[in-house]
């Protein structure tokens, strides 16, 4: 092994989170307009659309990772193990990410079909493209240090990607399509495409694998498998991973109902009249007229904003306090911030803005934290069986997060259909379609009480999670003193 500690030009670092950039525009799209695409934009019915998520997903998540995981690490090209995944990916992953987000003029059942076809090509193309970028950010160097400089900056690409998807897409697509939302996200997801292909093709050209990864001990996958099903903390956080995704997808995804469906549009152009006009002075005027699509980009913005400065104080709380009891109280009270949701009455608009800054900022401070405690997995991993299994354990949380998300994603749609929604195949006046009041409690349900539930399971788990601050201390001394 060469060059572990080589130290990475900032031209390296940038090109390297242009990957995740280019990722996040598909993944956050996924999260938060999926379950409304299918329903309002291409019209399937509620079932069916929760349907293709859920089974798409979950194969996606055992079947596609493993799979992909397997022949990556088993790929040994002139360009390295990883970088030549993100090339090959690069421009197949970005037709079919337009292709997902298409609306042909098929039959009913035709739609149904392309939607299932397209979304499996987009998660089987997707793992191909993310999971070896990520594991590129192991070969690139060997100096701890540099990781996390490399993970700093992914982090802001992220943020970055998330930022625009949740505050400006909506916008944007009504703007570019005329009022045609089939036809603006056709149009936005056909440039999102071509920008992400472009920075692939750049975080393959600008990067370099340097090392090849050893294996400190050698181990059976059977005997790694048995070694996690009796890590007890393991077992938790893998669930914890798993139901937090859930919430994030389900919460994510309904946002979107909830402004279309329950929010009073007088009081909420009364709000963010202001704030329009503030941004317009200075030249910001990205959010159109339709006050439904402005209030959804301002709220999303204040609670990622306010997540990115919870975020900031999360390794200070941390490193007092230990990182599981401030993730425990940090989700409870986000926890709470969502509930609330489901008592405001329609024109508490000022209310609603307020609770998503505070959720946002709480649930902030558990960001750092979840992925801090699956590493802390590892090390008590090597502390009770003497062997390191990081990779298996990292792979498995993946499929826990995936999964996650495809159920959350498939709830939303599935519990839509439950209260009735409707809809928008009868629209033809371009007024909004009125829904049941049944439809209007479910999108009220959607995001309080349902995504409640998932957070609330994590803080009750984490009560029986072993690694508090003093453990943490005596795995560190343990392991420390192992590798003298």
């Amino acid at each position: 092994m060469s060059n572990t500690v080589q130290k990475l030009s900032v031209k390296e670092k940038i090109g390297y989170s242009l990957g995740d950039l280019a990722a996040n525009l598909v993944f956050q799209t996924l999260m938060t307009y999926l379950a409304y695409f299918y329903t309002d934009i291409y019209r399937l019915e509620a079932n069916h659309a929760s349907a293709i998520m859920l089974v798409v997903g979950l194969i996606a998540a055992f079947g596609f990772n493993p799979i992909i995981g397997a022949l990556a690490d088993r790929t040994n090209a002139k360009s390295g193990k990883f970088r030549p995944w993100i090339l090959w990916t690069a421009v197949p992953l970005g037709v079919i990410s337009i292709l997902a987000f298409s609306t042909p003029d098929f039959t009913y059942k035709g739609k149904v079909i392309y939607a299932a076809v397209t979304y499996t090509l987009l998660l089987l193309l997707y793992a191909a493209n993310n999971l070896p970028y990520s594991a590129l950010s192991g070969v690139i160097t060997g100096d701890m240090g540099e990781r996390n400089s490399i993970s700093s900056y992914r982090f802001v690409a992220v943020m970055f990607a998330q930022f625009f998807v949740q505050v400006f897409m909506l916008p944007i697509i009504e703007a570019v399509g005329g009022g045609d939302k089939a036809l603006g996200i056709e149009v936005v997801m056909t440039w999102l495409a071509a920008i992400g292909t472009i920075m692939l093709i750049i975080t393959f050209f600008t990067t370099k694998e340097r090392i090849v990864p050893e294996i400190a001990q050698k181990s059976s996958v059977k005997q790694d498998l048995s070694d996690l099903l009796k890590n007890k903390p393991w077992v938790i956080i893998l669930i914890v991973t798993l139901l937090v995704f859930v919430t994030l997808a389900m919460k994510g995804g309904s946002y979107v109902y909830y402004f279309e469906n329950y929010v009073d549009k007088t009081s909420l152009t009364q709000f963010i009249q202001p704030i329009l006009d503030a941004l317009s002075q200075v030249g910001l005027n990205f959010f159109g007229a339709n006050p439904v699509s402005a209030g959804f980009g301002l709220f999303n913005a204040g609670g990622i904003i306010f997540m990115i400065v919870g975020i900031t104080f999360s390794k200070r709380f941390a490193d007092k306090y230990g990182k599981r009891d401030v993730f425990r109280l940090a989700l409870f009270i986000s926890t709470i911030f969502i509930i609330i949701f489901f008592f405001f009455p329609k024109n508490a608009v000022i209310l609603m803005f307020v609770s998503q800054i505070l959720h946002g900022f709480f649930y902030g401070l558990t960001i750092p934290l979840l992925w801090a405690m699956i590493a802390d997995v590892a090390d008590y991993s090597e502390w009770i069986n003497y062997r390191r299994a990081t990779a298996i354990i990292f792979s498995a949380m993946m499929v826990g997060l995936k999964a996650g998300l495809s159920i959350g994603s498939a709830l939303v749609t599935w519990i839509l259909g439950l209260y009735n929604y409707v809809t928008k195949e009868a629209v033809i006046t371009g007024e909004a379609l009125l829904q049941p009041e049944s439809a209007i409690q479910g999108t009220k349900m959607l995001v309080s009480i349902y995504p409640a539930i998932p957070f609330l399971i994590c803080v009750v788990l984490l009560s029986f999670y072993a690694i508090d601050k003093t453990m943490e201390k005596t795995i560190e001394n343990d392991l420390k003193q192992r590798r003298i």
